[in-house]
């Protein structure tokens, strides 16, 4: 499986290190499959990092099958009620359960931020909220939690310039 880490530098050795903010799975490495959205992440990266660096996408390949056999793994298929409480409670810091080294599933994007925002006001019901998701087009992310978990990813370069102009 290939897989995208959208930032300002190159990562050719991933690691674990503080987040300053809330993310959606916690603290952990952000990849995904999906070229496009690295891409986007890293163009956002570049802007908040003020314009430090260089939008960058680094690329990587993986074994699915063996790490998924071999460290913790939580999977959300769709924004459903476990992961709509699992995502809100990381960005609310106040997730309180079971740590896995490896969390896969849809990312909570800007597209769905202002869901978010009604849900977490209290505006929207869960049910509502996971209807509007339904609905939005909504991109997986694999993140990596664990040293173990990060042993398993193999840098194989980076997307050219002519491809981060997409």
């Amino acid at each position: 499986m290939t897989l995208y880490h959208g930032s300002n530098i190159v990562v050719q050795h991933p690691k674990l290190i503080p987040q300053n903010r809330a993310l959606d799975f916690g603290k952990g490495f952000y990849t995904t499959e999906n070229k496009t959205q690295a891409i986007s992440f890293a163009e956002k990266v570049y802007r908040r990092r003020k314009k430090e660096g260089k939008p960058t996408v680094s690329i990587y390949e993986f074994d699915a099958a063996s790490t998924f056999a071999t460290c913790s793994l939580l999977r959300f298929d769709s924004p459903n009620e476990a992961w709509l409480d699992f995502v809100s409670s990381h960005r609310n810091n106040t997730y309180s359960g079971d740590v896995y080294e490896l969390i896969y599933g849809p990312v909570a994007n800007d597209d769905i931020f202002l869901t978010f925002t009604l849900y977490a006001a209290g505006e929207f019901t869960k049910e509502e909220t996971i209807n509007r998701l339904k609905i939005k087009k909504l991109f997986n992310q694999l993140v990596f939690s664990s040293e173990r978990a990060l042993s398993y990813l193999k840098f194989t370069g980076t997307l050219h310039e002519k491809e981060l102009s997409l």
